[in-house]
């Protein structure tokens, strides 16, 4: 056979095998595409449990028969100690822009003490050397709207409308009398967050809510409310998480002659699911 028919199969043959090969490594090769969200940001539906360990400082004053109340710390006159609470969140997102959030935070402190000083509550006088038993509970519970008016691949930012329906419920209980005050409504609040990926699947978040009745309006009434969240959250799976972060709330309110002051802050560890 001619030399350069033996050649011209034997260059065939090669670009033959080139192409055998080049075939399944291409259908292997799947290239990134361009608009991949990440790590745990496609989800509809996130819940959330999380463990709070707060520091607490708190106090409450509550007149009746036009008697002044004193002003109670929680810590000082009632021997509470710092505790740590469950938080719930629940959060439904139709689209990647639109969220709709809700949390719950039922706060609780339960203790015993012998008074250090006269105490006045809701017209009461406790002397000094009453023992009393009292309960302190706060129970908030946030609905909101969040819209995200930047979305990407590295994160997003955006702005958050709700309302936090808080339940304040003092109770102290001695051979003296069993007395209680309770305030409770709706809270308003504006604020905004934003969310940054380190990482394909390592966030950091940081979110601000808060709201304020002015003196100026009426000066028997006024009260704030302000929320401040940081954490950072390591993504699993787009399914699963956890979380670990810092959270400051703190609460004013005066209504005619009662008035409260609480604000905790501390460290929270926590989970999510996604679906």
């Amino acid at each position: 056979m001619n030399r350069s028919v033996i050649r011209l199969y034997e260059w065939a043959g090669l670009a033959a095998a080139l192409v055998l090969v080049a075939v399944p490594a291409s259908a292997q090769f799947k290239p990134r595409p361009f608009n991949d969200p990440a790590t745990g940001e496609t989800y509809h539906i996130e819940g959330g449990a999380d463990l709070w360990m707060p520091s607490a400082n708190v106090t409450v004053s509550s007149e009746s028969l036009n008697i002044p109340g004193s002003q109670i710390d929680l810590k000082r006159d009632l021997g509470a100690t710092d505790q740590t609470f469950r938080a719930l969140q629940l959060q439904l997102r139709p689209t990647r822009s639109h969220k709709f959030r809700l949390q719950y935070i039922p706060v609780k402190y339960e203790s015993s003490s012998t008074t250090t000083q006269d105490l006045i509550f809701n017209g009461i006088r406790y002397r000094v050397g009453v023992p009393i038993n009292s309960t302190f509970s706060w129970k908030t519970l946030r609905f909101g709207y969040e819209y995200d008016f930047v979305t990407k691949n590295w994160g997003f930012v955006g702005f958050i409308v709700e309302a936090k329906y808080t339940d304040v419920n003092v109770e102290l209980n001695s051979p003296v009398a069993h007395e209680f005050a309770q305030a409770r409504g709706p809270i308003p609040a504006l604020g905004g967050v934003a969310r940054v990926y380190v990482v394909p699947n390592i966030s950091i978040t940081g979110e601000f809510t808060g709201f304020k009745i002015p003196d100026s309006i009426d000066s028997r009434y006024n009260a704030h409310y302000v929320d401040f969240d940081l954490f950072g959250t390591v993504n699993f799976t787009n399914n699963i998480g956890v979380k670990a972060g810092f959270r400051s709330v703190d609460v004013g309110y005066l209504i005619k002659a009662d008035s409260g002051s609480f604000t905790l802050k501390g460290l929270y560890f926590g989970a999510l699911v996604r679906y």
